[in-house]
């Protein structure tokens, strides 16, 4: 079954409204495989009966939301950033700051982002006091991330079977981040449209595979909420299919190792 183009329109307006994000005529499959888990739950026929519940209950908005927001991730995903992270950015906050690093993992979706930030700090620089605040908009997966609990299937994406031995212990059929890692990260709701989170002035921000999804005033007000808690000589992470060029011209582009990171231009104010 196909949902009607007003409900789609509801919908999509709606997770605009929240989040920002946009979806697009086209992404009707998006929202039916999302919403079916929600509607078999409720109850409902399908999922065009339970957008019409939606309408009439403004306490199920944020599940609608929370299930059309929360995106794909892995441990160590693309592998390029936490290379570029351990031979590059951590030892430049070091000589800037000392072993005290602040990093914000923004859309860390269920905790494998700043599990796999908190693993490279811990093996390469274990003298290194870090404190990573790791936002999502979605409590279901923040839950999740703060469990540090993950099945095989989920460990076997891109997860080193060294680092597992390492860094997590059997409990059932689950493997669970060891208290370490645990304490390095803190778990926070957050909307990347609001203030930023406290905990910084951050050294280093993860915003991977998230502007993609906005336009480009909404990417232009979210960098400069990122540049108003970043620390001098702070580093930025975008996704590789992301850029700053043409959204705000505060930001430099840094080719680094293959790849590039982002920085405020010197003399340029937020």
């Amino acid at each position: 079954m196909t949902i009607a183009p007003d409900s789609f329109d509801f919908v999509a307006t709606l997770v605009r409204r929240r989040s920002a994000i946009q979806l697009d005529t086209g992404k009707e499959y998006l929202v039916e495989s999302r919403l079916a888990p929600l509607a078999r739950s409720a109850g409902a026929a399908d999922v065009e009966s339970y957008i019409r519940s939606v309408r009439a209950n403004v306490t199920l908005h944020d599940k609608v939301v929370e299930a059309l927001t929360t995106n794909e991730t892995s441990w160590f995903r693309d592998r390029h950033p936490f290379n570029v992270l351990k031979d590059v950015v951590i030892p430049d906050a070091i000589a800037r700051r000392g072993k005290h690093l602040k990093v914000w993992s923004a859309a860390c979706s269920s905790g494998q982002e700043p599990y796999s930030i908190a693993m490279t700090i811990a093996e390469h620089f274990p003298d290194v006091r870090a404190s990573i605040v790791a936002t999502d908009l979605s409590e279901e997966v923040l839950a999740k991330g703060r469990s540090g609990q993950y099945s095989q299937l989920e460990v076997n994406r891109g997860l080193p079977a060294p680092m597992l031995v390492r860094h997590f212990e059997r409990k059932g059929a689950f493997f669970e981040a060891n208290e370490r890692l645990r304490s390095m990260v803190a778990f926070r709701r957050h909307n990347l449209l609001d203030a930023p989170p406290l905990g910084g002035p951050y050294d280093v921000v993860f915003l991977r595979n998230v502007l993609i999804y906005f336009d480009v005033a909404t990417k232009r007000d979210v960098m400069r909420r990122v540049r108003s808690v970043l620390a001098p000589g702070g580093w930025v992470f975008l996704g590789a299919a992301e850029s700053t060029i043409g959204v705000d011209d505060i930001w430099e582009r840094v080719p680094v190792a293959g790849g590039a990171l982002y920085r405020p231009r010197e003399g340029k104010a937020a």
